[in-house]
């Protein structure tokens, strides 16, 4: 009996370790497969017709100056070194003051001169990359400025701010 027993387990042990071998054969085979039918079908490349350019001539077209001012006041108070003008043109805002001073880092090497304020009222901090006396300065820097980072959604948010004193 107690052989039967001995053998019958061992009988288990070793279906089951020859049912849970990889199958890299199988994975060979339908790998080798495919890429021979890759190499077998024959790449046609279809002749592109390109389209003379014609020469247009360029208009300029400026802007109509925005008579409404429309930026959203703050009071604010400066953190670290900077003085900040009536208007300023504001990238992020963050609750905590570390990601603030990052963004703050970054901009600083892609040539602006930010600055870090801190908002009490709401406890934000808003990162600034220029600030100016008049609106219409500003609003053509925050243009300038989504220009410049098409890509960025996030930098796509700027917004001028007008500080309260």
């Amino acid at each position: 009996m107690k052989k039967l027993a001995v053998l019958g387990t061992s009988l288990c042990v070793v279906l089951a370790f020859t049912s849970c071998k990889s199958g890299e054969s199988a994975y060979k085979k339908a790998y080798e497969k495919a890429k021979q039918q890759e190499l077998a079908q024959p790449k046609v490349a279809e002749p592109v017709e390109v389209a003379p350019v014609a020469d247009v001539p360029l208009v300029e077209t400026k802007k109509a100056t925005t008579t409404t001012n429309s930026a959203r006041q703050e009071r604010l108070t400066v953190q670290g070194n900077g003085t900040l003008l009536e208007y300023s043109v504001v990238c992020g805002s963050f609750q905590t003051k570390a990601n603030a001073e990052a963004l703050q880092e970054d901009m600083i090497r892609a040539g602006y001169k930010a600055i870090v304020a801190y908002n009490p009222d709401n406890n934000y901090y808003r990162v600034i990359i220029s600030t100016f006396a008049d609106y219409a300065s500003a609003t053509d820097s925050k243009e300038a400025f989504k220009a410049k980072y098409p890509n960025r959604k996030d930098f796509q948010g700027a917004w001028v701010l007008r500080r309260v004193f």
